[in-house]
């Protein structure tokens, strides 16, 4: 018959871990969502820049939106289910077209990048 001894041990190593990592997190300061690699004047220059970068990037990186093409129609319904479903504020008239325009001009559908490439099988055809 074997006996175990210390079975414990790693159990003991373990919860150390984690409370020395707790410990070690507590003593940081806490860091505000700040992309360092995103800067304003990284943007394609054009009217509705500065409104595009600070409504989009107050709540997250604006790469997240440089990323996307869209056409302007799909640009407003994004920025409506933005509105309706994530507490996005709720722009309109001159200050939405201005922020449309911007993002339809520099950040429009992508084409393809060889005929008969990918085609994404869930895609509506």
């Amino acid at each position: 018959m074997v006996v175990r001894r210390f079975h414990w041990l790693p159990m003991l190593a373990l919860a150390a871990s984690a409370t020395f990592a707790t410990a070690q997190a507590q003593q940081r300061p806490a860091e505000a969502f700040a992309p360092k690699d995103e800067r304003i004047e990284d943007l394609p220059e054009g009217p509705g820049r500065d409104e595009t970068f600070g409504l989009c990037s107050a709540c997250h990186g604006y790469r997240l939106v440089s990323n996307q093409g869209m056409t302007r129609d799909k640009w407003d319904e994004t920025m409506t289910w933005m509105t309706e479903r994530h507490g996005m504020p709720d722009i309109q008239g001159a200050d939405r077209d201005l922020i449309l325009d911007y993002l339809a001009t520099h950040h429009p559908p992508k084409a393809p990048a060889r005929a008969g490439g990918f085609r994404n099988p869930f895609a509506p055809q």
